[in-house]
């Protein structure tokens, strides 16, 4: 019998958040006849959305809209809610609830994420570092009956469930044709966890007297033009320092297609992917760049370290860190604690392996390609999306004795 799963998520948003709901998504469409697959979408801050007009959005909008007529009749009750967002916006709504989140990049989740979570039937999670850091994270409680002051912790169960994006044909991205033959390139969204100042800043010192390129993929908030021209003053601000330099900083901007994504990934003249974000949940472009087997220089922490390191072996051209508290700016209450911390890229590794990757490109690209070798063998969609099934629908013995023992503390 198909089970009525309720799905709330922004899968319509263009966000790392989006991209992990279009993956659900995807997942339970291939089983569809295991469920019978109900949708509410959610925004996802300020993020832009997305308007393409194909089967899959056609069936999105088929399924926003049989929901609407469910609810609005109260005919809808469903087996499973599937809530694919940041653990404070959990809510428990049918029988079996299922939170399915990303954002872990510190050392600790937030008391709240404890109380909510143990509000679910079973958490999901993208990497091994958001699982550990959600197990390991303490909080202090009161119980309920005795008044003691006693440890809080995660009590429901929790399990790693890796996404993946499709594979598409590469689509030229119309007037992009950087100068400089050997191109760096960094994708993100532009905030403090990104830490992009700081790595634009030391590659141009780096590379300041070099005819070498960066191709910066990024935006604010959304992609309309008072981003653009935001962004664009500045990265122009932060380059004003740099006037006699030969190496180039080009910006690309706007909504790109999966095609295009691919087609970038592949250019002749982008020769290695750049990240030293203070911390990732899963890292999606690091994993479609090391997909198409661009060498990748980044950090060996946090959730990249999943699809960056095998068998006792890290893939990528590593830079040092250290941990140290998150900046004042980056704090929200509720989701990144003061306490917490998270990773700090170490200048001059940095600026070393940028110079090692480009003067021993070549032993960079074999290292990639070994790598991308194993994601094909490692994160196949099928068994992903499969994986993911299970995982929603299977209940095994111990999680059904974790469902049941409800804890009697409650946070101070």
């Amino acid at each position: 019998m198909k089970k009525q799963i309720y799905v709330r998520g922004p899968f319509l948003s263009q966000s790392g958040y989006g991209e992990q709901s279009r993956f659900a998504l995807r997942a339970l469409k291939s089983q569809e006849e295991r469920f019978d697959i109900y949708l509410q979408p959610i925004p996802w801050g300020e993020t832009g959305w997305v308007w393409a007009d194909n089967e899959v959005r056609r069936w999105i909008d088929e399924r926003i809209k049989m929901t609407q007529i469910l609810i609005h009749k109260k005919q809808f009750k469903p087996d499973i809610s599937l809530q694919i967002t940041i653990p404070n916006e959990f809510e428990k709504v049918a029988p079996i609830n299922i939170g399915y989140t990303a954002g872990i990049e510190t050392t600790k989740v937030a008391p709240q994420w404890l109380a909510k979570g143990n509000e679910m039937d079973k958490l999901l999670v993208v990497s091994n570092h958001a699982k550990t850091t959600y197990v390991n994270t303490v909080a202090q409680a009161q119980n309920t009956q005795t008044g003691e002051i006693q440890p809080y912790k995660l009590t429901k169960p929790i399990e790693v469930v890796h996404e993946i994006t499709p594979r598409h044909s590469p689509t030229p991205i119309e007037g992009f044709d950087p100068k400089t033959k050997f191109n760096f390139l960094m994708i993100s969204q532009w905030g403090p966890r990104k830490n992009f100042e700081n790595a634009i800043k030391w590659w141009v010192e780096e590379f300041i007297d070099q005819n070498v390129g960066l191709v910066l993929k990024t935006s604010i908030k959304s992609n309309c033009v008072m981003d653009f021209e935001y962004l664009e003053k500045r990265v122009e601000s932060l380059l004003n320092g740099y006037k006699d330099r030969k190496c180039k900083v080009y910006l690309l901007h706007g909504d790109l297609t999966e095609g295009q994504m691919s087609w970038l990934y592949n250019h002749d003249k982008i020769k290695a992917m750049v990240n030293i974000a203070h911390g990732e949940g899963f890292g999606l472009p690091l994993f479609e760049a090391a997909r198409e087997a661009l060498p990748i220089v980044t950090i060996p922490w946090s959730g990249q370290m999943d699809f960056l390191h095998h068998d006792g072996e890290n893939y990528f051209q590593e830079v040092d860190y250290s941990l140290r508290p998150i900046q004042q700016e980056a704090r929200w209450d509720g989701v990144l604690e003061q306490d917490s911390m998270w990773a700090f890229a170490d200048q001059g590794s940095y600026k070393m392996t940028l110079r090692k990757t480009h003067k021993k490109w070549k032993q960079a690209k074999k290292t990639a390609e070994k790598l991308q070798i194993l994601l094909n063998e490692k994160f196949n969609e099928e068994k992903l999306y499969s994986q993911f099934c299970d995982a929603v629908h299977t209940q095994s013995a111990e999680e059904r004795k974790w469902s049941e023992s409800l804890s009697q503390v409650e946070l101070i």
